[in-house]
This record gives structure tokens, sequence and C-alpha cells, in this order.
């Protein structure tokens, strides 16, 4: 290997989790070196094969390999193949380091109770082997696995996690969704305000400081002697147009039977219900209500408004992608044992002691008929005309397949996404790099999108309790 003479140039030695994760990883380092040990190219051959997101990402990593080493011949390969000519697919500078295959065999004094012939193991004996020949650099291991990066640190090896996806540095700078408003606001922000009302709405157009904090749809409140509720319709250089929300926890203004209980859900169901929304996610712990809400939303405009023609809920099977088994039945029989929360949230809007077994048999066959139940597997290629798409338990998902959902939608189309941060299945996604955490953040200044984080439970008292104290 060719001798780096940039100071505080690093040698970046990449697990095969990383890459199979995300392929792209091989343009992050900027200008430091990355080094690939050839047993992870094993790794990344064996799992090349299936549908899996693994397997296509596999694929995605030997393609980016191929395209690096056009024109490489193999006395150049020690030296180093620059990365100036990878491509991130979204305008990125590009890297400036270079990639180093291992070429020959490392000799590395791994513990004895650390067998060699394990993959892991055949890792932490190169990057050992690196750190004490490469003195002229620091040499790290990047690894997806937490027990590695363990093990790294007991035999002496610089180790970190991959956090180029990360979408934020902690979870709670999450955007909410909605803001509090100052008990001045009125004082500070009324002197140049400007107001109206259409078709029974208050919008007000304001110019101040705060204003240059808000984002398109963003909530606000006032609470205190005279409380306000406002959500923001339009903003630009000068101010902002705010207009007040509906109160859907008024007994005049239920949406399909359900009131909202609490400021968080009424802001949910101002979301939903507006046509001028074309995307909107609700983040929140179970029990917050955000699939009662979505679903009671997605009736209203689909049976009586008839916005919609019909609404499809997806999630994430886990393992994600694979396969969904043996189950018996069609696409969607096979997904009905994973739907069991829309089952149960479909029972609490469908009942009712005024109607007979014979007009709730009706009403359940009429639901059947306008809800589709579709897997994630198959949603490659698809467009969803004039639908209401529900994806539900968002959070399991990478922001490339939350990026595949999304971009099914078609004209007249409305996607909610629901999902907790807290409760991931998948392996190797965090609260930080979650495609749900991903699309909060990228969406919160299309002035077509709206988020809110649902804080209150209102399942039970004993959930409630069970929540605090367990």
């Amino acid at each position: 290997m060719k001798q780096s003479s940039k100071p505080g140039k690093k040698l970046f030695v990449l697990d095969t989790n990383v890459l199979m994760h995300d392929p792209t990883a091989l343009f992050r380092f900027q200008e430091h070196d990355i080094y690939l040990p050839m047993v992870v190219l094993e790794e990344l051959d064996n799992n090349k094969k299936g549908h899996s997101e693994v397997a296509r990402n596999a694929r995605q990593t030997s393609r980016f390999l191929d395209e690096l080493m056009v024109g490489v011949s193999k006395d150049t390969i020690g030296h180093g193949i620059p990365l100036a000519g990878g491509s991130l697919g979204n305008g990125t500078t590009g890297p400036s380091g270079c990639l180093f295959f291992q070429t020959r065999i490392m000799e590395a004094n791994l513990p004895t109770t650390l067998p060699g012939s394990k993959s892991d193991n055949t890792i932490l004996g190169t990057a050992l082997a690196l750190r004490d020949e490469r003195k002229d650099v620091t040499v790290t291991l990047v690894s997806k696995d937490t027990n590695m990066r363990i093990k790294a640190a007991i035999l002496g090896i610089h180790a970190e996690d991959y956090r180029n996806d990360q979408v934020l540095d902690d979870v709670d700078l999450l955007y909410s969704g909605m803001t509090d408003l100052p008990a001045d606001f009125w004082d500070r922000h009324s002197k140049a305000m400007e107001s109206w009302q259409e078709q029974g709405r208050s919008y007000y157009r304001l110019t101040g400081p705060a204003t240059a904090e808000w984002h398109p749809n963003q909530l606000l409140y006032l609470e205190g002697e005279a409380p306000f509720e406002a959500v923001v319709r339009r903003k630009d250089e000068q101010g902002a147009i705010i207009e007040t929300v509906r109160d859907f926890r008024a007994k005049g203004h239920s949406v399909w039977g359900i009131n909202a209980r609490n400021r968080e859900q009424n802001f949910a169901l101002n979301l939903l219900m507006d046509p001028e929304i074309d995307f909107v996610t609700l983040v929140g712990q179970a029990g917050t209500g955000k699939t009662l809400l979505t679903l009671a939303a997605a009736l209203a405009q689909t049976l009586d408004e008839k916005r919609y023609s019909e609404i499809v809920v997806t999630r994430v099977t886990v393992p994600v992608g694979e396969d969904i088994g043996f189950l018996p039945g069609t696409e969607e029989e096979k997904m009905t044992p994973w739907m069991g929360a829309l089952m149960d949230n479909l029972e609490v809007l469908t009942q009712s002691e005024q109607h007979n077994d014979w007009e709730r048999a009706a009403t359940q066959e009429l639901l059947n008929k306008r809800i589709k139940i579709r897997s994630l597997n198959f949603m490659r290629g698809r467009t969803f005309l004039n639908k209401f798409l529900i994806i539900d338990e968002a959070q399991n998902l990478t922001s490339k397949q939350m990026k595949t959902l999304i971009t099914r939608a078609g004209p007249g189309t409305k996607v909610v996404c629901l999902g907790n941060v807290a409760q991931i299945d998948t392996p190797y996604l965090t609260e930080t790099n979650s495609g749900l955490t991903y699309v909060v953040d990228r969406f919160q200044n299309w002035e077509h999108s709206g988020h809110i984080t649902l804080t209150r439970g209102e399942r039970s008292r004993l959930a409630d309790y069970a929540s605090e104290v367990l």
C-alpha cells in the first residue's frame, strides 16, 4: 500500500454490514482512504442472491466496485484506486481518497479465544495488522455491529459506527410539528397584522421575529385565558399567513364518529382532513391514536366525501423485505396477521348499538371492498391514483424503502406515515437513521406536507399507568 503523506488522513476498514446497509458508503469518507478485507468481498458474494433489501445492496456494492475497477491494472491496485470517479447520484461532491483491497495474507496476533476462521474475527485481525503496520495513519474499523465494535475496543482497535446516514445527532431534535407561542406573542406581532375571514375561517398575515422559525403547515398554539390554535398556511421572506384550525374536539365536528381528545389529536385531524396536504407523518407512542385518527379520516374522505377511490394499507413485515412465507391465501390474506392494529381500530369505528347484525355485516363488506391491504414486497413499479395510502410501522423502513413507497403516489393520492421511532425492530436501524425520521426532516419545509408528534396516550387509564411505571 502507498504511504500517505497527508497529515490527519485516516484509513477506514469497512465491515460488510456497512456496505449492505448503504452501498454509497464507499463514497462517504471524503479525503480519507478505505480498506476492504478480502473476506468482505466473500460475504458480499454470499449475500447477493434474493430479493431482500440486503441482497439488493450487496449487488449494488458489487456494481460500484466494478465501475471503480475499470481501467485499473493489477500493478496499480496496491497503490490504491482513486474514489473521485464515484458518484453519489445526488450532485454531492465526490470523495478524494483511495480504495485499497487486501492483496496478501496479513499476520495478526489475535487472542486464542478469537479464532480467525470466523469472518468478523478475520476482519478484526486485518484491522489489527494494519494498525501495527501503518503508523502514519489512524486505522479505524467501521461497523454497524455493536458486538464487533466491542471486540475491537477490547483489542485496542479504534472502532466507530457508520453515522453518515444519520438524519439527526439526537432524536430529541426531531421536528415536532407544533410550537408553543410566547405569552407576549400578540403584543410583539400585532402592529402590522392583517386579518380577514373566508368560509368561516380566520386568517392572519403576520410579520415579526417568530415567523422566521416557522415551517409550512406547522401547528401553533397559545395557552391562557384566550387560547389560540392555528396552522401556518404560507411563509415567505416578509412573514407568514396563519389560519385558525377547526376544532374536532367539539361533538358537532366529529370525523367518522371520532372526536379529538387533546390538542395534538386535533392538530392531527386538521392535517389528515386537509385536501391541500398530500403527505402527513404522525409519530407517537402506542395508544396516542395514530391509527384510529388516520382510519377515521380515511373513511370519511373515501366513503362520505368521495375524495379518494379506496384506502390502501401497507406495513413492513419483520424480517424486512423477506418473503411473506407460506401462509395460505392471497396477498391480502397473507398480510392479515400483520394487520391486527388495523382490524382493532376498524372494530371501534364500525361498532354501534343502533345497528343490528345484518347492518354491521353489510358495513363490514363495504369496508372490505374499499380497504385494500398490500404487502411492501410488491410495491415497486406500482402507481396509486386517487388513493389514501397508509404506511403503518414506518419506523422500520430505511430511507431508500421510504422513497420507494412515497414515489408510488400518483395524482390525487394522499400518503400518511405512522410510527413510533422508539420501537424499531429492523437490524442496523436506529432512531436517528430510520426512514420515518428521514422523511419528517426532509419534508418539513414543503407546503403540501404536515407532521405532528402525538405525546398523550388515550388508550385507557391502565395503559397510561403501565407506560409510566413499567
